[in-house]
């Protein structure tokens, strides 16, 4: 009956600590709710959104280069002196000139460039929206990472409360004993001391809750950290997928692999724009125009009658056929080439570099699982062990010292099942998310 009692005074000093995490006045987010926060705000990818907007515009520009050009220009010149007269000469006068004219230009074959540079801009494009994706899936997995570090250090916190409410029934415990004079004092202040260390403990883990809210509060970009909080997930025994499986869906849907992939047809279309330089150009000129002219001392006509008079238009094809340009084409295509190189090494880096990521997330997750699973049986072993020690030393048949360790060995073992198990929840959702599966 006594252990009965003592085990119930101990939970009901507990339950009190336990409340006050979370305050009830904090904003609790859960990991949606902090995801979508991150992806509105953040501004990595802010300036992606930017890069794309360019993207989308380099597109435009290049539809654009299809549709032809209109200009119109007028010009006004005066000569003092010496000018030309109508009879050839030049005699002391002065003399103005107004022209003006309208001109059209329609590209009919521009080598394909234009073809070209479009799907250049698109392919473009579509690599920097797949760049975005990968961005975004970045920020959050490291959104997921911080949230469970922050469910860890709380259950940390909620652990050291458990062992320092173990040691304030044990200090009032003592010092009814020693009011009884059937302990001496010295037990007591053993009892004080250690009540010391678990505060200590205590406070250190509810700091480092705090410190992990507010990284977690940086990574989203909020302005304050104050009265910010998240709450627990609801799948605490994640399911484990196999490598090739993860392997297999990330090589289909991972957006940074799908980029990289796509860098390389980007630099298959800068060749083939590269190529156009080699090939003939036409287009179709048109234009009308009319001028004014007066030379002093002279009688000239009328501006509206030479307006008439001297008005023209014309039509024309311009034709440009490439001979030599210096091997300036030819550096272009292999510059082009030795881009497409780049582009492959890069989609092989990317692609090794994820697979051994998968495979390596895979090995640690089996390992958390399997550590989880040997620290359930073991901390049932030591809690049994604890509650024996626990039942000895209220009995007097067990030393203040061996109380002491059987409860450290009780935290111990609780962290060290806290550790495997969010180990093992970290990295099926790493896996998962290679998947492109929910992560929420």
């Amino acid at each position: 009956m006594k252990i009965i009692r003592y085990t119930r005074a101990i939970v009901c000093t507990a339950l009190p600590m336990c409340a006050m995490a979370p305050e009830a006045s904090a904003e609790v987010w859960t990991l949606d709710s902090c995801v979508n926060y991150a992806v509105d705000h953040n501004i990595t990818l802010r300036q992606q959104q930017l890069r794309t907007a360019s993207g989308e515009l380099d597109v435009t520009s290049a539809k654009d280069a299809f549709l032809p050009t209109l200009s119109a220009s007028a010009s006004e010149s005066f000569s003092f002196g010496r000018g030309l007269t109508t009879d050839n000469t030049y005699v002391d006068r002065n003399t103005s000139n107004f022209q003006w004219g309208v001109n059209l230009n329609v590209p009919l074959f521009q080598g394909l460039e234009n073809v070209r540079r479009l799907k250049v801009a698109k392919s473009t494009l579509e690599q920097t929206l797949l760049e975005y994706e990968a961005a975004k899936d970045d920020l959050t997995l490291n959104i997921i990472t911080q949230y469970l570090q922050v469910l860890y250090s709380r259950e940390v916190e909620a652990a050291s409360r458990s062992q320092l409410a173990y040691s304030e029934y044990e200090v009032e415990r003592q010092e009814s004993l020693v009011n009884a004079g059937k302990v001496p004092e010295a037990d007591l202040l053993d009892a004080q001391a250690q009540r010391a260390r678990d505060r200590q403990q205590l406070v250190a883990s509810t700091a480092d809750v705090t410190t992990q809210l507010i990284t977690l509060a940086n990574l989203l970009q909020l302005p304050s950290a104050d009265d910010f909080d998240v709450a627990p997930l609801g799948d605490s025994s994640p399911l484990l997928p196999s490598a090739e499986t993860v392997i297999t869906d990330a090589s289909a849907r991972n957006s940074a692999l799908l980029a990289a992939r796509q860098g390389i047809r980007v630099a298959d279309d800068n060749i083939s724009l590269a190529k156009s330089g080699w090939l003939p150009r036409l287009s179709f000129t048109a234009g009308t125009g009319s001028s004014y002219y007066t030379v002093g001392g002279m009688h000239n006509e009328s501006f509206g009658a030479q307006m008439r008079h001297n008005f023209s238009t014309y039509l024309g094809f311009q034709l440009s056929v490439p001979i030599f340009d210096a091997f300036s084409t030819r550096n272009n295509v292999r510059r082009a080439r030795l881009q497409r190189l780049e582009a492959e090494l890069e989609a092989d880096r990317q692609e090794s570099e994820l697979f051994k990521t998968i495979r390596l997330a895979h090995t640690q997750a089996v390992g958390a699982r399997e550590k989880y699973l040997a620290s359930e049986e073991t901390l049932e072993k030591t809690r049994m062990s604890f509650i024996a020690t626990q039942e000895k030393y209220s009995l007097g048949r067990a030393t203040p010292y061996e109380f002491e360790q059987a409860k450290t060995n009780l935290f111990q073992t609780e962290i060290t099942r806290l550790q495997a198990r969010y180990e093992y929840i970290l990295r099926c959702r790493i896996l998962r998310f290679y998947q492109k599966e929910p992560l929420l």
